[in-house]
């Protein structure tokens, strides 16, 4: 009964994860829907605001402000905003890749690649990537904070009005639905680039919260009104954009991850019980192959002793 004694060991064993992936199922289960109102509320601001500067960078103010003018790109930074926890299946794998990806197609040209990591994840696999890591923040929990992220923010904005980067892309978790979680890249600064790709969702080349009525058209010339002054409101209007589209991006990524792992924990829940399902048939087997080899013996024995 040695195969029947380890066989046994490994249903128990299968049994004690099943209950740790249940767990960590109904955990996810009752948080998603606080996660999902949190960013359902920031989503319209969020969206809104792009568009807003979006037509602002096709405006005409006195006050031309660094991120309203496009400039040639020598040097990119990328915001990429990862989960602290594991156990969410490819949710940030998929992110990582397609980062990657873009890292990897500027640097072709020759331009120069900085990163900011926003979650523990990010922080740990990036710094395993040649890529200049110059900002981390970990740890938000289940209910980020702004001013959590205004260090790495400041970061990024400093660095871009002292002109040693040219470009800021944020990259993240949409959260679609329940069951679909999309690896994002947006441009963040400057506008002009914000602008251009909003209308390229527009147009339908890409699925993007931004598309639809957001459409920017070239050909028209966007023109203000400011209020005391063009430089303070822009100013002002900026900085709220940049910090909207942040914590939005960590709102939306708390959703995708609470969604990727009760789907990934339920999915390891139904495969430890298919294992257990199945063991328990080799167990069974394996035991009655062992009970009836006992029978023989004792019927072989009886037999000899009689004869």
């Amino acid at each position: 009964m040695a195969g029947a004694r380890e066989i046994r060991g490994k249903i128990k064993s299968v049994a004690n994860t099943r209950k740790v992936t249940s767990a960590l199922q109904m955990v996810s289960a009752s948080k998603i829907r606080k996660a999902q109102d949190l960013m359902h509320t920031s989503r319209p601001y969020t969206l809104h605001m792009r568009n807003v500067v979006a037509h602002i960078a096709q405006a005409s103010p006195d006050y031309q402000h660094p991120a309203l003018r496009a400039r040639e790109v020598k040097r990119v930074c990328y915001l990429v905003v990862s989960t602290d926890r594991g156990l969410c299946g490819g949710l940030n794998a998929n992110l990582f890749r397609k980062v990657l990806a873009d890292i990897h197609r500027w640097q072709q040209k020759g331009v120069g690649v900085e990163l900011i990591a926003i979650g523990q994840k990010a922080a740990a696999f990036f710094r395993r990537v040649k890529v200049d890591m110059v900002g981390t923040v970990t740890h938000l929990g289940d209910h980020p904070r702004l001013e959590n992220l205004i260090g790495v923010m400041k970061i990024a904005d400093d660095a871009f009005m002292a002109g040693r980067i040219d470009r800021i892309y944020l990259c993240y978790n949409q959260f679609v639905n329940t069951m679909t979680q999309r690896a994002t890249i947006d441009a963040l600064i400057p506008l002009p680039a914000v602008a251009e790709e909003i209308n390229g969702a527009a147009t339908g080349d890409e699925l993007h919260p931004a598309a639809g009525d957001a459409r920017v058209e070239r050909a028209t010339t966007w023109d203000y009104l400011y209020e005391p002054d063009a430089e303070p409101v822009i100013r002002h209007v900026l900085n709220r954009y940049f910090e909207a589209m942040v914590y939005h991006a960590t709102l939306e990524n708390l959703a995708s991850e609470h969604a990727a792992r009760m789907v990934a924990m339920k999915a390891a829940s139904d495969n430890a019980t298919k294992a257990i399902d199945t063991l328990t048939l080799i167990y069974n087997k394996a035991r009655q192959a062992a009970i009836t080899q006992e029978i023989s013996e004792i019927v072989g024995g009886a037999a000899a002793v009689g004869g």
